[in-house]
């Protein structure tokens, strides 16, 4: 395994901004960067072997603050939405910074996607940590956490995450990368299927309201696989309130701290397919229903509404509110740890 890292860009106050590309035996290469601890780039091969860029991303780092997608990054302090920027800990009030309607999102406009990371090779892959000061964006807590992600010859991109805070605290953490197996044009034609029998019905502000419901017989059900395109303008509540895809289903067989299958993208045109697994409840699924007037892309392409589709492997949004959902909460003493695998391959 290959890693090299190159320095890619400095911040206005002199942060240095690193870009490390992980070469595997076969050629396939995955780029990262220490803003947001994002992935940059994947680059892994279509049915015909030739290599191809499955992840939407920027050419110049600049674009990676503040984008409203959140490209690749990782965000936090708490991934996802908390309703009305507030939760209660020990029946002390928290409140939090709202940035997406009446809502918290990703951590605020200062979330975890939009810090410049310190980062490090290490043992054949990439670490990136940082650390979230207590009262940063409203949270307690000193926060650190590590972003480790690794690079298999057989096409696997592992990420790891762990934390640990000095009180207690609230963390949800994921990755916010958008995946088209075509590296090109939208990504209605590809066939999703999900490990997942119920997702979180949500208000019109995409907050859960009520009990998870089955996804049989409604446009939510991807539990034998079909085009993302196929039922994305049917008249539902979930796909009217986004304009698309953009929800949190329940991952079927759920154990905290044992990898799961959660989702299966696979395009017909290229012959390439995607593989989820993780650690975690959840898996929201987003559309890219709003990529269009974000960021000019690599090599200068323009985005555009559905060009891309996010599998975000993560804890249930507004977990903090809702105590029947898998507990979010991490107490000193205690070591936060998640993994997400992203497993590339054809057919």
């Amino acid at each position: 395994m290959s890693v090299k890292r190159k320095i890619w860009g400095k911040t206005a106050d002199g942060k240095a901004i690193f870009r490390y590309t992980l070469t595997n035996a076969k050629g396939s290469s995955v780029v990262l960067s220490n803003i947001g601890a994002g992935i940059v780039s994947i680059n892994v091969p279509d049915r015909n072997g030739k290599l191809g860029d499955v992840v939407i991303g920027y050419g110049k780092p600049e674009n990676y603050f503040a984008d409203g997608p959140c490209a690749g990054k990782c965000p936090g302090r708490y991934a996802n939405r908390i309703a009305k920027g507030e939760f209660s800990l020990d029946g002390k009030k928290y409140s939090l910074p709202v940035n997406n309607g009446p809502n918290h999102l990703h951590g605020g406009p200062d979330g975890f996607q939009n810090q410049v990371w310190d980062s490090r090779k290490r043992k054949g892959g990439v670490e990136f940590k940082y650390t979230s000061a207590d009262g940063e964006a409203g949270y307690p807590g000193n926060l650190t956490v590590v972003a480790r992600y690794d690079w298999s010859d057989n096409d696997e991109l592992r990420l790891t995450f762990t934390a640990r805070t000095d009180r207690k605290t609230v963390v949800n953490l994921t990755n916010h990368s958008y995946f088209n197996l075509n590296c090109k044009g939208n990504i209605l034609r590809h066939y999703l299927k999900l490990n997942a029998s119920e997702y979180l019905p949500t208000d019109a502000t995409l907050i859960p309201v009520g009990e998870p419901e089955a996804v049989a017989g409604t446009p939510m059900d991807f539990l034998n696989a079909k085009t993302l395109g196929r039922d994305i303008r049917k008249d539902f509540p979930a796909l009217n309130y986004g304009k698309g895809y953009d929800a949190c289903w329940c991952i079927d067989g759920y154990m905290p701290g044992q990898i799961q299958e959660a989702a299966e993208l696979y395009s017909k045109s290229s012959g390439r397919v995607l593989k989820v697994y993780t650690t975690q409840p959840g898996v929201q699924i987003y559309t890219g229903n709003y990529l269009t007037g974000c960021p000019e892309g690599k090599r200068g392409r323009i985005y555009h509404d559905y060009d891309a589709v996010a599998i975000e492997c993560q804890h249930f949004p507004d977990s903090p509110n809702n105590p029947e959902f898998p507990s979010t909460v991490l107490k000193p003493g205690k070591l936060f740890r998640e993994a997400i695998i992203f497993a590339f391959g054809v057919e």
